[in-house]
């Protein structure tokens, strides 16, 4: 048996109309902030009620707020990569900074020690420490050839250290006639210095000395009464060219 489609004016709408009106209601209403429960009675009863799935606008919602989550996930590992650039620039900075601090110190250190020791190298002291003069320079008397004292003489117990009073180099260390044992220095100044009467020498010709470098041991060898310290300033190495050795030392700042 066959049957007749309806057409014209009296056709139903055919589930597919009815679908997409519902969804362009449904989108409207939404649009309005009133979904369902404004809803007409006659369009209920006449249209079929199409699922939120069917709409596709729960799908459209679902996709913008990954996309925001996404872009906002972004957001913050940009900005976390940003800081963490700018904490590692930060951080490379002032190590920089602490390595050049560190150097500067390092090289002021240097500089410091390097004048220190330039100064201690220029300084002059006694030739026995903590000794004091015992007899004085030009002193007249029968033990000296010459018929003074060319020197001056320091107390010095035997055995006593006796150093060089500065820096310079050795140019006579052994057996000097009336001086006993004796060393002589040419001082980097170009003066010099004697030594006399001891015990022990224990530098040799050409050696380099410092100021208060050990150089021999009190004693009393050669024209002596007894133990002590003979020391000349002279302007050249031999006899007979001494100057004032209390003037010498303390116009270079000993305190004698």
């Amino acid at each position: 048996m066959a049957f007749t489609r309806a057409t014209g004016k009296h056709r139903g709408p055919s589930r597919l109309a009815r679908r997409g009106a519902g969804v362009a209601g449904v989108a409207t209403i939404a649009t309005a902030g009133v979904i369902g429960t404004l809803a007409s009675p006659a369009l209920a009863a006449d249209t079929e009620q199409p699922s939120v799935e069917d709409t596709g606008l729960t799908q459209v919602i679902t996709e913008e707020s990954l996309a925001q989550r996404v872009d906002a996930q972004a957001a913050a590992q940009e900005k976390e990569a940003y800081e963490a650039a700018a904490r590692a620039r930060a951080a490379a900075e002032a190590k920089r900074k602490a390595e050049a601090r560190a150097k500067e110190i390092r090289a002021a250190k240097e500089r410091a020690a390097r004048e220190a020791e330039r100064k201690r190298l220029a300084s002059f002291q006694l030739p026995v420490s903590g000794s004091y003069v015992s007899t004085g320079y030009k002193t007249g008397g029968s033990l000296w050839s010459s018929g003074s004292h060319t020197g001056i003489d320091f107390h010095a117990a035997y055995g006593t250290t006796v150093v060089s009073v500065g820096s310079g180099t050795v140019v006579e260390a052994g057996w000097g006639g009336a001086y006993g044992n004796n060393i002589v220095i040419r001082m980097n100044d170009g003066t010099y210095t004697q030594y006399g009467h001891l015990s022990a020498i224990q530098v040799s010709v050409g050696q380099k000395v410092t100021p208060g470098e050990r150089i021999g041991i009190s004693g009393s060898s050669g024209n002596s009464t007894g133990p002590h310290l003979h020391f000349e300033a002279r302007t050249g190495a031999d006899y007979g060219t001494d100057i004032n050795p209390l003037s010498y030392l303390r116009s270079r700042g000993v305190d004698v």
